[in-house]
């Protein structure tokens, strides 16, 4: 299936590792082009350098509020236009109610929320008919994960606003979209099995709770998330996609 990726050119955030990068690797083998993000320059240099001639790295914290507008003009620049961004940001630190301080809050809201909607905001503006805005999210959207309080908190709000947002710019022919991971097998879930006193068992115990009854894979993720973002999904909008080896048992 030709996902009409080809020169298509997208800006992928936090995409050193994990599920941004993932996310990126397919466009990318799919024909897209792609600006990648993250904190450390060493980081992303080595990201864009293994993605190939089709990709560039930028240094940026998404909290900082003048990321979007660069983002958006290294897109233009290298490749020559801008067809959508997928906003992926790694996840606020692990802790119970008590555990997270103010500090830790405002630190997570301004990374992992405003960072977002000032990202979507200014994609909006310079997006045109076929652009799409992809958020990568949680399975928390639906229901709360133990020991996350602070995602907890974020994602569902998130949601929301991409939800609105699709309802906004869909008579402008601009799509929203959220991709919900579950239990993908990245440096972030392995840290947080770690963190109990048998992570095997941890991950077993898991395992045991998907139908699938195994932890995704990066590739698969990425692969969903490419397929959102591409014009093969272009009466998809609103959505928010599950990719969680059938751990949400609701309709």
């Amino acid at each position: 299936m030709d996902l009409g990726l080809k020169d298509r050119v997208y800006v992928v955030t936090g995409a050193t590792r994990g599920l941004g990068n993932a996310s990126a690797r397919e466009l990318v083998a799919d024909g897209a082009k792609v600006v990648v993000t993250g904190r450390e320059e060493e980081g992303v240099a080595a990201a864009a350098a293994a993605l190939g001639p089709h990709a560039v790295g930028v240094a940026v914290d998404n909290a900082d509020p003048r990321a979007a507008e660069r983002l958006i003009a290294t897109a233009r620049e290298r490749f020559g236009r801008f067809d959508g961004v997928l906003v992926s940001v790694g996840g606020p630190p692990p802790g119970f109610v008590a555990d997270a301080t103010d500090e830790q809050w405002h630190s997570a809201f301004e990374s992992v929320f405003l960072g977002a909607v000032r990202l979507a905001r200014a994609a909006a503006a310079e997006l045109d008919r076929g652009g799409v805005i992809g958020f990568v999210l949680s399975g928390s959207v639906h229901e709360p994960i133990p020991g996350l309080t602070i995602s907890n908190g974020l994602r569902p709000g998130l949601a929301g606003f991409a939800k609105s947002l699709a309802d906004e710019l869909g008579p402008r022919g601009i799509r929203v979209v959220g991709v919900l991971p579950g239990r993908i097998d990245t440096d972030r879930v392995r840290e947080l099995d770690s963190l109990s006193a048998d992570p095997e068992a941890t991950r077993r115990a898991a395992e045991s709770r998907i139908p699938l009854r195994r932890y995704g894979t990066p590739e698969e993720f990425g692969r969903a998330a490419a397929f959102l973002l591409s014009p093969a999904a272009s009466y998809l909008t609103g959505v928010m996609l599950p990719v969680d080896g059938g751990v949400r048992h609701g309709f």
